[in-house]
């Protein structure tokens, strides 16, 4: 050890007396030499302090980008939640609503026609919803579950790799017309009977729903057929390549310039996105556990592959989401705002003043529409579990029980931590004091426009926030005149109406936003 050692320094000394004699020899020469520039590049030293501004950035971003996976998957979390709350609205809820709906419709007649209005609004909404899924439901019967898979699997895999990314393209574009269509539906046929006759009518607008929902649940049939031809192809070459699809994603959303509404829609899409991978897995291995009898050791080779879809589908998210915050300086602070918006939404649907139901406003919000997918699991269930006998419809009771209970229990978690994010978000004045604020401002001028005033400001944060800065440009034009006092009769004349226009397009705009987060939710990036 003392050789090892006195060597070390021996080598430090010579490397010391060659540095100086190189130094030395280069200040010396007075021309350019080789010696030289090896010891400017040998010697020379630099600062980082001289640009501590830039420096202190670099270490930020790369905390931004360590932040953003926990702060997404929260986002996700929650997200993920608020839909599961939606779909089990469909199969818990819905049905007693549906029912108490109809037995109001049956008691019309006993209790008398003098009320203006026969059912409320929600009721109406409730029955078309389980019409539609009883309608539905009965020509799902008439699709093949088996001869689509089987007719699938005789494709090609590079076909097929076509066809589930034109089926991903089709199912976006589906979910964002046909809350469209619901909506309409549901607003033709509770509309007041006052008002001048606008539309189609409302049975031509539930033919348009029904046929809208059952070609949706077939898409989505065949998509979840797709992705079991490839669980069970030998060599798992189709799932590879459906898997690798999800990292083409990264390429086409992540150089693109996102503001904060852009990146609020794409995470809203990907919540979305995420869920319904879920449902289809699920929807995967019921089919597959009923060709195998149920053996629970076939569930075993299952769970792999399984959890690789979903723990790749978490992975792009993660790197997504990481470059575009990091390319377009958003902060990690930006998901917090983004749950306390979803939060807000659904604290602000509790409320005796809510002018719609909460899964409509997941489905505008997040693009997830729960009544196709809901229609395909109650069929591919239904059709791969027998019930016969008392105790199989005591054990579908049991279930039905199990289901509420869940539904429950996670609409009051959900609603305590929105709770408790809205107040975090500081945004508990929003859902009491400006409503009434606006409301008494308008009452006397014009009480017609008070609907779509308080519509609006229930929307969330982001939607809300460009409403208040519209009347500063108002009182601008409208100030400048003054100093200009002999054309005063002709500017007042010619400037009313473009302020007017000012306020109309300041409201358009308000709308347009609020239609753009509706339409582009689940828009294809």
């Amino acid at each position: 050890i003392t050789g090892m050692m006195m060597m070390m320094m021996i080598n430090s000394q010579i490397f010391f007396l060659i540095n100086q004699f190189l130094c030395s020899y280069s200040n010396d020469s007075d021309g350019p030499s080789l010696l030289r520039f090896m010891c400017a590049e040998l010697t020379r030293g630099y600062f980082l302090e001289h640009n501590e501004a830039k420096y202190t950035e670099r270490r930020e971003r790369v905390y931004t980008c360590m932040r953003i996976p926990r702060e997404l998957e929260r986002l996700m979390v929650f997200g993920f939640f608020l839909c599961l709350d939606a779909f089990l609205y469909v199969f818990t809820l819905l049905p007693l609503r549906t029912l108490l709906a109809f037995l109001r419709l049956l008691t019309i007649p006993c209790c008398g026609l003098g009320g203006s209005r026969f059912l409320q609004p929600a009721q109406v909404c409730d029955l078309l919803k389980g019409l539609i899924m009883v309608l539905c439901y009965s020509m799902m019967h008439y699709v093949d579950y088996a001869m689509m898979y089987h007719l699938i699997r005789g494709q090609s895999v590079i076909k097929l790799y076509i066809i589930y990314n034109m089926l991903e393209v089709a199912d976006r574009l589906f979910s964002s017309f046909g809350q469209d269509i619901l909506d309409a539906l549901y607003w033709t046929a509770t509309e007041p009977k006052s008002r001048k006759r606008a539309h189609i009518g409302v049975i031509p607008h539930f033919f348009m729903a029904v046929f809208y929902v059952f070609l949706h649940a077939i898409l989505i049939m065949v998509q979840a057929s797709t992705l079991n031809v490839a669980f069970n192809s030998h060599n798992k070459s189709l799932l590879t390549i459906m898997m690798s699809n999800n990292f083409v994603e990264i390429k086409g959303s992540v150089f693109k310039k996102f503001e904060k509404n852009n990146l609020f829609q794409m995470s809203n899409s990907d919540i979305k996105e995420r869920f319904t991978n879920s449902v289809l897995l699920l929807i995967v291995c019921l089919r597959n556990m009923e060709q195998f009898s149920w053996n629970s050791d076939h569930l075993w080779v299952l769970l792999p592959d399984v959890l690789i879809v979903i723990m790749s589908e978490v992975a792009v998210d993660i790197v997504k989401h990481a470059f575009i915050t990091k390319f377009n300086d958003i902060t990690a602070d930006v998901y917090s705002e983004y749950k306390a918006s979803l939060a807000f939404e659904l604290v602000s649907s509790r409320q005796q003043n809510a002018y719609t139901d909460y899964s409509d406003s997941v489905a505008r919000r997040m693009g997830f529409i729960p009544l196709p997918l809901a229609v395909l699991l109650i069929r591919v269930v239904m059709s791969s579990v027998k019930i016969q006998g008392a105790l199989s419809s005591v054990c579908l009771l049991l279930f039905y029980l199990g289901l509420i209970t869940m539904k429950v229990l996670n609409n009051i978690v959900i609603l305590g931590k929105s709770c408790r994010y809205v107040k975090e978000a500081n945004m508990e004045g929003k859902l009491f004091e400006r409503p009434t604020a606006q409301t008494s401002k308008q009452t006397p001028k014009k009480p017609k426009v008070q609907r779509p005033s308080t519509s609006i400001t229930k929307q969330p944060s982001p939607r809300a926030k460009p409403f208040p800065p519209a009347p500063p440009p108002v009182t601008e034009v409208t100030s400048d005149p003054p100093p200009d006092s002999p054309p005063k009769p002709e500017e007042s004349s010619s400037e009313t109406p473009q302020s007017t226009e000012l306020k109309h397009r300041a409201t358009k705009k308000d709308l347009l936003e609020i239609d753009r987060f509706t339409i582009c939710g689940n828009r294809i990036g």
